[in-house]
């Protein structure tokens, strides 16, 4: 309850001045994924600061903004950021790392950068149903947080980041993410909140 208390002028004050329903809903969405989130509410502040000021870095940089091409996902958890998609051209790979890192609070920087293949049959359409098809999955298992794992389809490879509970929930969300149609490979940058300190990732 403390939490909740907590984390609600986080939320809730910069969005009053619109006085809109939804917003007013997605505030209430994000109070209820911050209690069931395994950060504390301190954490969840910094790793969004931390995410919010790299988003706003990078579309002010003009090598990547400029380039629709760069296909990315960005997620920061405990000050241990993913960067995790697509580029076009190695140095938009080489100038988001650099900028990733040189944000104030990132510890780690960890990436799942593919570069774009053109004449792959696995395509925009392909990656968004497998991304489906595994979060249904995940939320399928009534024995997983899944809103505790971000989901990501890359070239039909599916990668894994976010916190759960034990070792044994990272291995169900694999197994359910290989079990899926079409996944060529799974990646997994889950961590294991038992486990704090560990730098876990399973290729299969």
């Amino acid at each position: 309850m403390k939490n909740l208390i907590k984390i609600i002028p986080f939320f809730i004050l910069p969005l009053l001045s619109y006085g809109c329903s939804s917003i007013l809903s997605s505030a209430a969405e994000q109070i209820y994924l911050t209690v069931i989130d395994r950060r504390d509410v301190n954490t969840i502040i910094n790793d969004t600061t931390i995410k919010l000021t790299i988003i706003n870095k990078f579309y002010d940089d003009d090598l990547i903004n400029a380039l629709d091409s760069f296909d990315l996902s960005i997620e920061c958890y405990k000050g241990h950021v993913y960067l995790v998609g697509e580029y076009d051209k190695p140095v938009q790979k080489t100038r988001a790392i650099n900028i990733a890192k040189s944000i104030e609070g990132v510890k780690r920087v960890t990436t799942y950068l593919l570069p774009k293949n053109k004449s792959d049959i696995c395509g925009t359409d392909d990656n968004l149903v497998i991304t489906g098809r595994v979060k249904a999955k995940l939320i399928g298992d009534k024995d997983l947080w899944s809103r505790n794992i971000d989901v990501k389809s890359v070239q039909c490879n599916v990668v894994l980041y976010g916190l759960v509970a034990s070792k044994h929930k990272i291995d169900k969300a694999i197994e359910h993410s290989k079990s899926v149609k079409g996944v060529r490979s799974v990646t997994s940058f889950l961590k294991s909140t038992a486990e704090p300190d560990s730098d876990l990732l399973v290729r299969q």
